[in-house]
């Protein structure tokens, strides 16, 4: 089976994907350790985040799995 453009190009989208969503993960922490910060557990960090990398991964193996015929 050859590479094809499209699954390249999809193997590309699913990576960026990936990466935006642990890009989402990021941040938060407190400069003082004495102080806790809630701001660890909101809804971006611990909800969308996860989606956004498993959907990421999902275009992955879509990717790699599915035959385009170009």
């Amino acid at each position: 089976m050859p590479i094809t453009f499209r699954g390249l190009k999809f193997l590309l989208i699913g990576l960026i994907v990936m990466v935006s969503g642990y890009i989402l993960m990021t941040g938060g922490g407190s400069d003082d350790p004495e102080v806790f910060n809630y701001a660890m557990f909101d809804f971006r960090r611990m909800v969308a985040a996860p989606i956004v990398i498993i959907l990421g991964i999902v275009i992955e193996v879509v990717a790699i799995m599915k035959v385009f015929k170009d």
